[in-house]
């Protein structure tokens, strides 16, 4: 709430909406190769379609393996988009005013430009390290959580209601969250480190920093406000994936 108060005095409610262009722009690519390469790679390792495995739930492993694996490739292909989210959102600048200076990243094609003239090629996929582990582990949490809830709460052999599927993708954000927020903190304290001269030598003087300085709770710093967001988010997440298998399937 104090973080809340203090964004909306300094920079009024569009300072709620900081770096949003960049994830709208690349949300539809990042959701298309997770959920992509999750349903083929499942569809691999057990060689069943997505509505034969409401019949029968493959096992836990493969379903882990193939959310991993989703996320592993995920984490790649968000990196750019993300580590320019990171910096709009934690650039603070009053309401504009005539005559106030210039904020240092002017939006993001600036702030892509701007990456890359200051840190090279390399600077866009800063934190990619954090957000791969926190997404393989986390993404195969993920879909575990989803397919087991779906399974357990929908009769043998029907489709899982839109009920069960908003319930079990909700709380499926809320799991992936607890294994993810250690990560997901030292990600972007890692992307924001090459504003600071590269504050941090790699994720593991990142991590051992912030514990030192701050102690083991800096680690779940967040948590709250992510697993609020998680549930509606996911919620709807999974039932247009449903929606939309079916569709086309």
């Amino acid at each position: 709430m104090d973080c809340m108060i203090k964004i909306y005095r300094h920079e009024s409610v569009l300072g709620f909406y900081k770096g949003m262009s960049f994830p709208i722009a690349s949300i539809g690519m990042v959701n298309s190769v997770l959920f992509g390469v999750y349903s083929n790679t499942l569809q691999a390792l057990t060689s069943t379609s997505h509505q034969d495995r409401r019949a029968q739930l493959p096992s836990y492993t493969c379903i882990f393996i193939a959310g991993c694996t989703g996320g592993f490739l995920q984490a790649y292909s968000l990196a750019p988009f993300d580590i320019i989210k990171v910096r709009l959102q934690n650039q603070t600048e009053s309401r504009v005013r005539p005559g106030s200076p210039l904020p240092r990243y002017q939006g993001p094609m600036h702030c892509a430009a701007t990456i890359l003239r200051e840190e090279g090629f390399r600077g866009l996929f800063r934190g990619s390290g954090a957000l791969m582990l926190r997404d393989t582990p986390t993404l195969g949490l993920y879909f575990i959580t989803y397919e087991g809830l779906c399974y357990q709460y929908t009769p043998t052999g029907q489709q899982p209601s839109s009920t069960t599927v908003l319930v079990a993708g909700g709380f499926a954000g809320i799991a992936s969250w607890i294994t993810a927020t250690p990560f997901d903190v030292i990600k972007a304290r890692m992307q924001m480190g090459g504003v600071k001269q590269k504050a941090y030598k790699g994720m593991l003087d990142c991590i051992v920093t912030s514990f030192r300085q701050e102690g083991l709770g800096v680690f779940f710093r967040g948590f709250t406000i992510n697993s609020a967001r998680a549930f509606p988010v996911n919620a709807v997440t999974f039932l247009s994936y449903e929606y939309l298998l079916r569709m086309w399937g």
